[in-house]
């Protein structure tokens, strides 16, 4: 077991000193270090909004970490964060101070100078409780976020690159979802260039801009910064100054995100197609994260960019992230299964058509939620909404490669881009709706018929574009298959002319009977009678055989084939 250790140390020198000693001990996470007391209550109030999981299992509090008695903030974090061990760094030994830290919820006392083995007695120790407290808290304290209840679902929708479509998805994911009859939230974290406004015709003064540097997002606070749009959507809009997109930090978002979760059971979130800190922390914690990418070389190759640039800044697993193939079209080289294999994700069985006449109107006139529900665009992404499961109300969306509310099976809770950011560390180097015309929400009892509706409308759709071209071309190409087989029997009417005179005059330069021996070969359809007789010293036979159209022996052109061929005679 990994254990996390966030130090809260005042202190630059012994900062430095407490680091080293961390370094070294095994299985040992060291969190970037906060220099006071309401820094560490903020980070640790960030990180229990999504899941106890994510706190650190041990706190080291310095005693002179400051503003805040130390003894005070010990019993502070012991109250509110319970499931996480607190060990006080003091240089006074004393039984006194020991018991004062005892009564303060303290887990242990590491005293200064630190030695290697004290510090690392008193921290597993430490570890060890807090990992048999959350043992005991269960479910209740494993995935949910604080507060308690079940928090809604988070879908993170990013582009592979620029123009693949991803607000378009972003948005009808959430107008799908809404129309299965539940709370949506859709959150803009393309900060600096976010366009959910102009899809949705929104005018707006407040922003996401407006959450940053609050500490405690309470419901009207939340409610003062989300728009209700007339299709029943909240949306939290990226701000019009895209300058002011920086004041969102990794922080910030997932304590956003989190209060989101508790208000609505759907949160989609267009995070655009640049990694930034908030982005990146939204990606992470996602029930959901969608890839978008057409199929094309250049958009599978910035897909695989994308997945393995997460991967290495341990932001999420490329078998935890479903790809979407927008604008496929069947006879594309590259399709769904390619793309999967190119870059290591699950590829989503709903591909999404080029409709570029479709959307075009929606898009200008920048009423989305009005795109035709007979839309194969439309339609398409409502399946999607309704494979991931967003179009099952009342229900969480599964989980892709595992849950993300808590600790993978194989990555210990708490590491990850947002974990060193969320206590202040520099980031890592980079390693290279509804309108009139769509359809009424289904009952909230049954929620399947949607899902299916959407499947067999899309699928069966193609094959009645693919038979109305088919019907279209057919006679084009009879018409082509009765030219080339007339060329045939033209050819083939000439070559029978030549061959049966050929015959006849032999025939009767030697005596023979010239007409039957240049009537034996022709077939019944061409049947001709000759004309054989000798030409001075040559004897000529002349054949004139009709061209049959289309079916020999039923209907013949007016006009004949003559062929003549003359041999010497033998007398």
């Amino acid at each position: 077991m990994t254990i996390r250790i966030l130090p809260a140390v005042g202190e630059p020198e012994t900062a430095r000193a407490i680091g080293g000693l961390l370094a070294q001990l095994p299985g040992v996470e060291p969190l970037q270090t906060v220099g006071d007391s309401a820094r560490l209550l903020d980070t640790l109030a960030v990180l229990a909004a999504s899941s106890v999981g994510d706190l650190p299992e041990v706190v080291l509090v310095h005693e002179r970490v400051g503003p805040v008695p130390a003894l005070e903030l010990v019993r502070e974090v012991a109250l509110r964060f319970p499931a996480t061990g607190v060990v006080l760094v003091t240089a006074d030994a004393g039984p006194a101070l020991y018991a004062a830290a005892m009564d303060s919820g303290a887990r242990g006392i590491a005293v200064l100078p630190l030695s290697y083995e004290e510090l690392g007695t008193r921290v597993q120790a430490a570890a060890h409780w807090a990992t048999g407290v959350r043992r005991h808290l269960g479910a209740a304290g494993d995935g949910l976020p604080a507060g308690g209840g079940h928090g809604g679902t988070l879908v993170a929708v990013v582009g592979a690159k620029g123009g693949v479509g991803t607000t378009v998805t972003a948005v009808q994911l959430a107008l799908a979802a809404q129309a299965a009859g539940r709370s949506v939230a859709l959150a803009d974290l393309d900060l600096q260039s976010g366009d959910v406004a102009s899809y949705l015709d929104v005018r707006f003064r407040r922003s996401i801009a407006d959450l940053a540097g609050i500490s405690d997002i309470s419901p009207r606070v939340l409610q003062d910064a989300v728009f209700p749009h007339p299709t029943g959507l909240g949306l939290l809009l990226a701000p019009a100054e895209g300058e002011r997109g920086e004041e969102i930090g990794d922080l910030a978002a997932r304590q956003i995100t989190a209060a989101l979760r508790g208000r609505y059971e759907v949160v989609i979130a267009d995070c655009g197609t640049q990694v930034t800190a908030a982005g990146a922390a939204v990606i992470e914690t996602a029930d959901v994260a969608l890839l978008v990418t057409t199929p094309d070389v250049v958009s599978v190759r910035a897909a695989k960019r994308m997945v393995r640039l997460w991967e290495r800044l341990q932001i999420r697993k490329a078998e935890e992230t479903t790809t979407v193939v927008n604008r496929h079209t069947r006879g594309a080289e590259i399709q769904p299964a390619l793309v999967a294999r190119a870059t290591g994700t699950t590829a989503a069985r709903t591909t999404v058509p080029a409709g570029y006449k479709d959307l075009q109107g929606a898009v200008d006139a920048g009423r989305m939620q009005d795109l035709d529900a007979r839309s194969g665009v439309r339609q398409a992404l409502w399946a999607l909404a309704a494979e991931i499961g967003l179009g099952t109300p009342g229900g969480r969306a599964p989980a892709q490669g595992g849950d993300r509310g808590g600790p993978s099976a194989d990555r210990p809770a708490g590491t990850g881009l947002h974990r060193r950011r969320a206590i202040g560390a520099a980031p890592p180097p980079p390693g290279g709706g509804t309108g009139p015309d769509q359809l009424a929400p289904v009952p909230s009892g049954s929620p399947a018929p949607l899902g299916r509706f959407r499947r067999r409308g899309g699928r069966f759709g193609d094959r009645g574009q693919v038979a109305v071209e088919f019907v279209g071309v057919l006679p084009l190409i009879l018409v082509a298959l009765a030219v080339v087989w007339q060329c045939v029997l033209v050819g083939y009417t000439y070559s029978l002319a030549g061959h049966a005179a050929d015959k006849g005059a032999r025939a009767g330069a030697v005596g023979r009977d010239c007409v039957a021996a240049a009537v034996s070969d022709l077939p019944a359809a061409w049947r001709s009678e000759p004309d054989c007789g000798p030409d001075g010293g040559v004897y000529r036979a002349s054949v004139r055989v009709r061209v049959p159209v289309l079916f020999p022996g039923s209907v013949n052109w007016p006009w004949t084939v003559e062929s003549t061929a003359g041999v010497a005679r033998e007398d």
